[in-house]
């Protein structure tokens, strides 16, 4: 993927997230929760208005500054990794495009705010209330576990076997 699809990649999904979260705060944050999908009385999912001043499941509340600088860190890494590992595979490049932007979604909220504004709720199970830019690391996260376990092995063999080829001739 070229470097110019990538950065549309990221500022597309953060816009996504962004406008979702604008949402949130505009229309949802007044209400509080919504009811979003249920069956009759069964509820599923609900849309529930959060600001979320932790990490994941609310933990290290209050640490604004070092999950903004961690966060700031781990975005920089992860933007010299889609530089390095942009030609190398395909799911690995989306992986670390969703994981930039999903952290980018995030910090913008902490910078501007001092917390995150989350509001996905699933109902059938006790979870943690989240937003788009959670679900971009959740699902960057699943797509680097596969790429680690399945398709780089591969590469590395395929590598390794026309290396051997190549040293034989």
């Amino acid at each position: 993927m070229g470097a110019i699809l990538l950065v549309l990649a990221i500022a597309a999904l953060v816009g996504a997230d962004q406008l979702i979260k604008y949402w949130a705060v505009h229309e949802l944050k007044p209400k509080g929760s919504m009811e979003f999908i249920h069956f009759g009385s069964f509820k599923v999912f609900d849309l529930t208005y959060l600001e979320n001043d932790g990490a994941i499941f609310g933990s290290m509340a209050g640490q604004r500054w070092f999950l903004i600088g961690f966060t700031g860190i781990v975005l920089v890494a992860g933007a010299v990794a889609l530089y390095i590992f942009r030609k190398r595979s395909k799911l690995l490049t989306a992986s670390i495009t969703l994981f930039v932007a999903g952290g980018i979604g995030n910090i913008i909220d902490r910078v501007r705010f001092g917390y995150v504004v989350d509001m996905f709720e699933f109902k059938i199970f006790k979870f943690a209330i989240f937003n788009f830019a959670d679900i971009c690391v959740t699902f960057a996260f699943i797509m680097l576990l596969a790429y680690g376990l399945f398709i780089d092995p591969k590469l590395e063999k395929a590598k390794k076997a026309e290396k051997e080829a190549a040293g034989n001739e």
